[in-house]
């Protein structure tokens, strides 16, 4: 997979001799923060997707919903550092957190910090330890704090950009099909032909609720609800948007989807300053949808709309 992915975006990216990584092709970008990040593979086109300029200096993919080992994020942060320090946006599983910990003390005099993503609002620390998933969200940690770190801030700066959008961001999913995981090759769970499943996880963590399936503007209505509660959005505020396909679900499905969310944002008088509509965090082969808002501020429209350059997103002058 990660060959082929080189291969379609050749001369962008580049994949290191005997690791899992996938790196920017200038990489280390001499007098720039490197902001990386990691995980299992199965999200695609999360996480090497948003390798490259403005974005990710670099990302580790590990096997299908597993973790990459300590080694591989330490061979990632050798391989983006300049000097200028490294900053590792790791979304809130135990296996990523302990492995990218690990990996910072391999490294040794390496200037890292780090910062975790917990976007998702259908998990709390009274139904999980760990607290929160980090979900579809973190990848707009990752354009904003790309781009501080592509403006030349310091590594300070950069990680306090990021829990700026972590503070502000909040997501939740629905599932109408599980996915497959290829080891297993059956279904991690089954849903009824009119059963759906509100807050599932993206590597098919139960939800909140199991329910019968609505139309796709009541499904919207579940979804936003808490998301929109979770931020306290109120009148005037502004937010980016998006709207994820989890795998299987149709774009035309998403942009319905987005329709109806435009219109419950509009009707609370909560403006829309960009939206993304599309697959950004997968789940394998999982129907089903996400959404995320994050409230902004003058600083993060700004940071949101500097300049990118990744196989996934491009923000353009």
């Amino acid at each position: 997979m990660l060959n082929g992915f080189v291969a379609a975006h050749d001369g962008r990216v580049r994949r290191p001799d005997d690791t899992d990584l996938v790196v920017r092709s200038d990489a280390p970008v001499e007098g720039k923060v490197s902001v990386v990040t990691g995980g299992g593979s199965g999200h695609e086109p999360m996480h090497a997707g948003y390798v490259g300029s403005g974005m990710l200096d670099g990302a580790a993919a590990g096997a299908i919903f597993t973790s990459p080992p300590a080694t591989e994020f330490a061979d990632l942060i050798d391989e983006v550092d300049n000097g200028s320090g490294v900053l590792a946006v790791i979304k809130n599983y135990e296996g990523d957190i302990m492995n990218f910990e690990t990996a910072i003390d391999l490294v040794g005099d390496a200037d890292v910090e780090t910062v975790i993503v917990d976007d998702d609002v259908a998990v709390s620390e009274e139904t999980d330890k760990t607290g929160r998933r980090g979900v579809a969200g973190t990848i707009l940690v990752h354009k904003i704090a790309g781009a501080k770190a592509a403006q030349g801030a310091s590594l300070s700066e950069v990680r306090k950009v990021a829990e700026r959008v972590i503070e502000n961001v909040a997501s939740m999913g629905v599932a109408l099909t599980s996915c497959t995981p290829p080891e297993k090759g059956s279904s991690t769970f089954q849903l009824g032909d009119e059963e759906i499943e509100l807050g599932i996880g993206i590597h098919g963590e139960p939800g909140i609720e199991r329910t019968q399936l609505d139309s796709a503007d009541e499904v919207t209505e579940q979804l936003a609800a808490p998301v929109v509660e979770d931020l306290e959005l109120s009148a005037g505020d502004e937010v980016a948007v998006i709207v994820n396909g989890l795998g299987n679900t149709p774009l035309g499905e998403l942009y319905v989807v987005n329709r109806k969310l435009d219109d419950i944002l509009s009707d609370a008088d909560v403006d829309v300053y960009r939206s993304l509509v599309g697959e950004y965090c997968t789940s394998l082969d999982m129907s089903g949808c996400s959404i995320t808002l994050l409230e902004l501020d003058e600083e993060l429209k700004e940071l949101l709309d500097y300049p990118a350059a990744t196989p996934t997103l491009t923000i353009r002058e």
